[in-house]
């Protein structure tokens, strides 16, 4: 580390810049975060703060402040604090004095910045880490400590969150809501002046998660606008918000969502909150590509190409008969599938959902041999398998109930209101937390299982820990990271994908220590195309599951063509969740081509950068990959609804070389879409070759497909470079 800076500091990777202020003695603020400023000199950032510097006005503070990562209410910061808290009515307005500041400069770009402060009257200190990554993605996170020697009495943490300012350009804001079988629907509002604040209070990420938090240019898109985004990296309850005061100011932010009297601190102890990720880019995918490029860079990112999984919920259900399962499974095997899950249904007591959940032995009546002989002939068949568990739930009609109704997340004498049968193991007791160990860790030493699917289908509503019924969700949520740490210690080999309701539970925390999230509960493509989409907005697609699904939706009823479940599937970690031993031999022929088409292009899929057009009619969209070097893009061109206009205009494919020539045609099999009209546009039929600014730039004449039709394109370089 280097010793603490004289003047400001100046980090730069990927096209990204931030410049840190310390204003004194006062904790670290953000003069810029954004594009590049290139190399500048000490005295170029000397003057570049001097010149930061508002003027007074009338009837306002003598002194001007800006909002520092750490926004204080004592320094001048009228908008919402940073720390909130207070012992005994005391210290809750603290004013932190700078004591160190330490810049690390990163390998490859970027750097870290350790600040700490400290407030001696109000016994307080607080830790900042700030971090542009290689990516370009900046991450900071705060710990705030009592030290020894400091009043007997706790010090009560309301809130910690930390801030990043945005300029005034950023006029408008982007978020997303949803519900479960809906997540992810997008929404703008103006950044017009006071909060936009989000507040979680699930226990889970939830499916009204804003996913990120995002305020950019007037009109900012897919592919223009400036854009800057943060995530709160936090599976439990928290808080993301935007905020801009009279004065002008404006920041993003956010942090964990604390209940009353959660995190008490006596002297010695300490609360870190959640890391803050951050990303600034060149229109939505330029945000989303920063995102992508760090997940990809981490050392336990999944490496191996993502296998096609067979997952046996909508085939069967709770009907789990061997005979049945190992027929299912032969199907598997024939259209080229890898990893057979079986989902809910084979421990004790769970020919439903109403009972068994906690009780994670095999069933004995369902299963006198246990699972081995279906384990052994899946394997047998070349596939991987995985298994369904719901770790922290518990019905209250199971054994473990009955044996240990002190170990449901509850307040006082009362149960919390059911959903879905069903309550919440407290995992901040330390006894429940050890029997769950003990019994995952039993499966997969017994069982030769290569993939857990986690499951978490209900919010902690009224989730109290201990006899006093004291708020338990942070401990519950840091108790899930410990049990899925030390389970993945254990059973390193082990792929863990992160299910709750469907995609209620993604963050970039539990990305952490999970492989895949599964999207959503709901495999209808027509809602698939929205919440693929926009879960891409964080996500790369190998971490996104994505199932074909039978012709008709259990979920919705709708009826689609297997081209269209199928060409939606294929952008993600591609699976089946289909009972296909009742599919024609038409279809398994077709369902075999497009496995075949996955595992011919998952490599480009999931190493490729993610690309969204912004198209002139709604009833469209066209979404694609490009190759990391250019030479290779696999794009879907889908009609949503019925457009307005009988002749669709031309459609532009973003993303490719403006300076290579490609070669585009239509991609078996997802090259017959059902289409309006006699003839399609003449291209079609042989493909085009044209530079990939003029493909980007003017684009293709489309055709009139049908609603709920997807075509699929293919773009190769033709140069020889």
């Amino acid at each position: 580390m280097s010793p603490t800076p004289a003047g400001p500091v100046h980090l730069r990777a990927a096209g990204v810049s931030v410049v840190l202020t310390t204003d004194g003695q006062r904790l670290p603020a953000v003069l810029h975060w954004g594009a590049d400023l290139g190399e500048l000199s000490s005295a170029d950032l000397g003057v570049l703060a001097a010149a930061a510097v508002p003027g007074t006005v009338p009837n306002d503070l003598d002194e001007t402040t800006r909002a520092g990562l750490l926004p204080e209410h004592a320094a001048g910061w009228l908008g919402r604090p940073g720390l909130a808290g207070q012992r005994g009515g005391r210290a809750w307005s603290p004013l932190f004095t700078l004591a160190t500041l330490d810049v690390e400069s990163g390998p490859d770009g970027g750097g870290r910045v350790h600040a700490m402060g400290r407030d001696e009257e109000a016994g307080l200190e607080v830790r900042l880490e700030i971090e542009l990554l290689a990516s370009g993605v900046l991450r900071q996170r705060a710990t705030v400590a009592v030290p020894d020697g400091a009043a007997a009495e706790p010090f009560v943490v309301d809130g910690l969150a930390l801030t990043l300012p945005v300029p005034p350009v950023a006029t408008e804001l982007f978020d997303l809501a949803g519900r479960w079988g809906r997540e992810r629907a997008p929404q703008r509002a103006p950044f017009v002046v006071g909060v936009h604040s989000r507040e979680n209070r699930r226990g889970r990420t939830g499916p009204d998660a804003p996913l990120i938090l995002a305020a950019g240019t007037a009109g900012f898109g897919f592919r223009a606008g400036e854009v800057w985004a943060v995530h709160v990296a936090w599976s439990g309850n928290h808080l993301t918000y935007a905020e801009r005061l009279s004065t002008g100011a404006a920041v993003l932010g956010g942090g964990e969502l604390l209940l009353p009297g959660e995190v008490r601190l006596a002297p010695g102890e300490q609360y870190s909150g959640p890391w803050i990720y951050a990303a600034h880019g060149r229109g939505l995918d330029g945000v989303a590509a920063r995102f992508h490029a760090h997940l990809r860079s981490r050392p336990h990112h999944p490496r191996n190409p993502r296998p096609v999984v067979l997952n046996t919920w909508e085939a069967v259900y709770f009907d789990h008969d061997l005979d049945r399962l190992v027929e299912l499974a032969l199907a598997g095997a024939e259209v080229g599938v890898e990893r057979y899950v079986l989902d809910d249904g084979w421990f004790r007591h769970r020919r439903d959902d109403t009972a068994g959940l906690g009780d994670w032995y095999v069933d004995e009546g369902v299963w006198p041999n246990g699972l081995h002989p279906l384990v052994d002939e899946v394997r047998r068949l070349g596939m991987e398998f995985g298994l369904w568990v719901e770790p922290e739930m518990i019905n209250s009609d199971s054994d473990l109930a009955r044996a240990h109704p002190d170990w449901i997340l509850a307040t006082g004498g009362r149960m919390p209101v059911a959903s879905r049968n069903q309550q919440v193991l407290d995992l901040g007791h330390p006894e429940a937390y050890a029997y769950i160990l003990e019994r995952l860790d039993a499966l997969l030493a017994e069982y030769p299982i290569s993939y857990l699917k986690w499951d978490h289908n209900r919010d902690l509503i009224d989730a109290g820990h201990g006899p006093l019924g004291t708020p338990g969700v942070h401990a519950q949520t840091r108790a899930v990271y410990r049990l899925i740490d030390e389970l993945r210690s254990r059973h390193p080999g082990v792929e863990i994908e992160s299910c709750s309701s469907g995609g209620l539970r993604v963050d970039l925390e539990i990305l952490e220590r999970t492989d895949r999230v599964w999207g959503s509960d709901v495999i209808d493509p027509l809602e698939r195309q929205q919440i693929q989409r926009w879960t891409a907005q964080l996500l790369p697609p190998e971490l996104v599951g994505s199932h074909v699904g039978s012709p008709r939706s259990h979920s919705t009823a709708r009826t689609h063509d297997l081209s269209f479940r199928a060409g939606t599937a294929l952008f993600g970690s591609f699976g089946i969740e289909w009972d296909i031993t009742t599919a024609s031999t038409e279809e398994r022929k077709e369902l075999a081509a497009w496995v075949q088409l996955y595992k011919d292009v998952r490599t480009l899929l999931h190493t490729g950068t993610v690309v969204r057009a912004d198209l002139h009619d709604p009833a469209f969209a066209l979404h694609g990959c490009v190759a990391p070097d250019g030479r290779d893009a696999l794009f879907a061109l889908i009609q949503l609804a019925t457009p307005l206009t009988s002749v669709p205009g031309a459609v532009r494919l973003p993303g490719l070389d403006p300076d290579r020539r490609y070669r585009v045609t239509t991609q078996t099999p997802g090259d017959t879409p059902a289409v309006r009209g006699r003839r399609p546009p003449v291209w079609l039929s042989e493909g085009v070759e044209l530079p990939g600014r003029v493909l980007a730039e003017s684009g293709l004449r489309a055709p009139a497909l049908q609603p709920e039709q997807l075509l699929l394109l293919r773009a190769r370089s033709v140069d020889a470079r």
